[in-house]
């Protein structure tokens, strides 16, 4: 794939996110796919997903996609330099969460193709589900950790 992420692209990594919450036994998850401007694809929440899921699930998508860097990334960034991180949250129009359970979606040749957030299990209970939404199209979930 090249070019830009397509709306059923973009569906079938929501569903296959799903999926995997709920055959891992994860709980309930709200899953948010944007394209390389921030634009909501696809935003899908299991009906029994907590209140402010979508805001965080985007949170992580968006701030992704604002620092060029997967979740996992940002979470060791931000570690590294907290009052940074705490200023441009409050500069991004839907913030950031740098943890994981937010990754850049990229095709095989590494070109951004958009992000993905997920919120509702633990951060590395929504990476897996990241991962396993984007691998199931054939593309590349970048976490911000070496593939």
């Amino acid at each position: 794939m090249s070019g830009a992420l397509s709306l059923a692209v973009a569906d079938r990594i929501v569903d296959a996110a799903l999926a995997a919450a709920a055959d891992n036994g994860f709980p309930p998850m709200t899953v948010v796919v944007l394209d390389t401007g921030g634009h909501p694809l696809v935003v899908k929440r299991d009906e029994r997903s907590g209140i402010g899921r979508v805001e965080i699930a985007m949170g992580k998508a968006h701030g992704c996609l604002a620092m060029g860097f997967g979740g996992r990334e940002l979470a060791r960034r931000a570690d590294a330099v907290p009052k940074f991180f705490t200023s441009i949250g409050q500069l991004l129009p839907h913030g950031i969460v740098p943890v994981a359970g937010g990754a850049l979606i990229r095709d095989d040749k590494g070109t951004l193709l958009g992000s993905i957030g997920i919120s509702g299990g633990t951060s590395d209970d929504d990476d897996i589900c990241a991962i396993a939404g984007i691998t199931s199209v054939g593309l590349v979930a970048d976490t911000g950790d070496a593939q």
